[in-house]
């Protein structure tokens, strides 16, 4: 998605109006929200303060926006509607701008909407922009970041936090467009910062077709209105949806994605000690330590250079497009394992293979400048995600990287034992009776039902070995 400067640091995605009108009906229709007062503290071009002005018709409606052209069009857009005189806009930077002040002024039932900016706070460091909240620790980090406040976090979670405040004494609703990652990170904040004071709903929107964004997003209800016993989120399909899809909630100190499926399966909760996930190997240098074979004892690296290698140390790998598309049978690459477990002494690589230990020497300077801190006072050329478990035959994997509950059965192949990157989480066995008679739990219906009940398929990497641990195999 091209995004020009302006757009990136003020997190410009401007709404549509054919997504402001569904929204305002949708509040109207499902939330009977009939506002005193409409408050857009991001008006933008205008799209929430057209469909509010139509939709709430004895309501008076403020919108504000840091862009004076933006609020002129506004402005403009609205002159010739009869209840123009009941619109209020104004440039004002949100930032510098008194709410408590502002809101004060105004009694009855507030609606705050609208669309804040889709950007983060590390977004805007890079451009050196001015646009940013002052630090807080207001996700309550801990160690250095909670200090300096360098923690990224989304523009919006701070501005939706603001709204819960403005909401803390007075009855309203806050209907706002955002990712739907951040609508569950204010869910929490709220909760923790204001008990079960909202009611809240996630409505979803195809992000790609109204903003041509790759991002999930939604449209975000919190209310003070309709509260129950029951806290779960309720999520709906779409904006047309009334029926509830599944409910976000909090069981047992977690946080669920569907807490219907949770309760149905949280019997089959808890850790085999016997059965431990782990994460494949990491090496960060791939185009030193993965290597593709070109013949017998031949190898292409992925500098583009061939080399003759003993096979010692050097295992096929399967990676996590591998597994989540699940190509098991042949492996495109081969790994260079230098050590059996973390730690271990590499210079007895020198008199087993002194071929290896050369192409490891040619490459000193790519293996020295490895960033990560955890090859500091290590041995050269160390690795980790390594030990005894990486060497046994039969394997279970799944990508975590991939937006599936894929589970593959991964054998030996040639004799030796298969490698993972670092982004494939797995088990390993002893014996292939003992692999397949695990893979069939694993994969059952109610195990699969009771994982997918807590993962979130939006995130970067949706499946972690903290969800696959919650999950006893037997």
């Amino acid at each position: 998605m091209a995004k020009s400067l302006d757009k990136w640091q003020f997190g410009d995605f401007q709404t549509p109006d054919s997504l402001a009108r569904e929204v305002t009906q949708v509040l109207r229709i499902n939330h009977k929200i009939s506002p005193d007062i409409v408050i857009e503290p991001n008006c933008g071009k205008g799209a929430f303060i057209r469909a509010s002005v139509d939709e709430f018709l004895d309501s008076k409606i403020i919108g504000l926006d840091i862009n004076k052209k933006y609020v002129e069009e506004a402005r403009l857009s609205i002159s010739n509607h009869q209840n123009s005189n009941n619109v209020i806009l104004y440039e004002s930077d949100f930032f510098e701008t008194n709410w408590r002040d502002l809101i004060s002024k105004f009694s009855g039932y507030v609606l705050v909407i609208g669309n804040p900016p889709w950007v983060t706070s590390s977004e805007l460091s890079i451009l050196n922009s001015q646009n940013l909240p002052s630090k807080s620790n207001f996700q309550n980090r801990r160690g250095i970041e909670a200090i300096t406040g360098s923690g990224n976090f989304d523009i919006s979670e701070w501005m939706l936090l603001k709204y819960v405040e403005w909401l803390s004494e007075r009855e309203g609703t806050i209907a706002v467009l955002c990712k739907y990652s951040v609508a569950r990170k204010v869910i929490r904040q709220a909760r923790r910062k204001s008990g079960n004071r909202f009611s809240t709903h996630i409505y979803l929107i195809d992000a790609k077709f109204h903003f041509r964004a790759s991002v999930e997003a939604c449209l975000f209800v919190l209310s003070t209105a309709d509260i129950v016993d029951n806290s779960d989120c309720k999520v709906y399909e779409n904006l047309k949806s009334r029926e509830i899809s599944y409910l976000i909630g909090e069981r047992d100190g977690l946080i669920l994605r569907d807490t219907i499926k949770y309760e149905k399966w949280k019997h089959l909760a808890g850790q085999n000690l016997k059965y431990v996930w782990r994460s494949g190997i990491k090496h960060d240098c791939s185009k030193v330590m993965e290597l593709e074979q070109i013949y017998d004892t031949l190898f292409l690296n992925g500098i583009g250079k061939n080399y003759y290698m003993e096979e010692k140390y050097l295992y096929l790998l399967l990676k996590s497009s591998d597994i989540g598309n699940g190509r098991i049978e042949n492996c495109r690459r081969f790994v260079l394992v230098t050590q059996q477990s973390v730690g271990d002494d590499t210079s007895n690589i020198q008199n087993i293979a002194p071929k290896t230990w050369q192409y490891l020497l040619d490459h000193d300077n790519y293996l020295k400048n490895r960033k990560s801190s955890i090859y500091k006072s290590k041995p050269p050329y160390s690795i980790f995600g390594i030990g005894s478990y990486s060497f046994k035959g039969w394997k279970i994997a799944i990508s975590g990287l991939y937006k599936q509950l894929k589970f593959c059965l991964v054998k030996p192949i040639k004799g030796k034992p298969v490698m993972f990157d670092d982004t494939v989480n797995f088990l390993s066995f002893e014996t292939e009776e003992e692999a397949e008679f695990i893979f069939k739990l694993i994969t059952s219906t109610p195990a699969i039902e009771f994982l997918d009940s807590m993962i979130f398929w939006d995130e970067k990497r949706p499946i972690t070995i903290d969800i696959l641990t919650r999950r006893a195999v037997c």
